[in-house]
C-alpha cells in the first residue's frame, strides 16, 4: 500500500510541476469560516482539487477545494483552500494526502487552521487557541 501512496504522490507532484511557477516553503491550510483569507493572496496559480491526481475532494459546502500558490506579505506560498475529514469517509492515508504531498513539493512549514470553540469564559472571539 505505501508503494501506491507514493505512485500516486509522485503522479500529484508530476502534475503540480507542469502547473506551478515556483515551489514555496510555506503552507496554509484554511479550515471552516477561513477560506476568504485567499482574498489577501496574491494569486499567480488556482488548481482545483478535482483536477490534481488523486487528490481527496471536500463534500463540505464552506470547503471551496482549491490549491492555490501565490504571494501573501512577500512570501512565496501554497493555500489549500479547504480539506477533507474523516466522517467525509475518506481513509486515514487519503486524508493526508494533501499534507503529504506539501512535503513532496518541498514545504518546510504547514500551518493547519480549524474553526473551534470552548466554554472557557476568559476566551475572546477570534483569539488563537492553544
Amino acid at each position: 500500500m505505501i508503494s501506491d501512496l507514493e505512485t500516486s504522490l509522485d503522479e500529484a507532484r508530476t502534475f503540480l510541476d507542469k502547473k506551478i511557477p515556483f515551489m514555496p516553503k510555506v503552507g496554509i491550510i484554511l479550515g471552516t469560516g477561513l477560506s476568504s483569507l485567499v482574498e489577501k493572496i496574491f494569486i499567480k496559480v488556482n488548481i482545483p482539487y478535482r483536477e490534481i491526481p488523486h487528490f481527496p475532494i471536500s463534500t463540505v459546502e464552506t470547503h471551496p477545494g482549491n490549491l492555490i500558490f501565490g504571494t501573501w506579505r512577500d512570501h512565496e506560498v501554497v493555500v489549500l483552500q479547504g480539506r477533507v475529514h474523516y466522517y467525509e469517509g475518506y481513509s486515514l492515508q487519503e486524508i493526508t494526502f494533501p499534507v503529504r504531498l506539501m512535503k513532496k513539493i518541498g514545504l518546510s512549514i504547514l500551518i493547519i487552521t480549524n474553526a473551534s470553540g470552548g466554554l472557557d469564559p476568559d476566551f475572546s472571539p477570534g483569539e488563537i487557541m492553544g
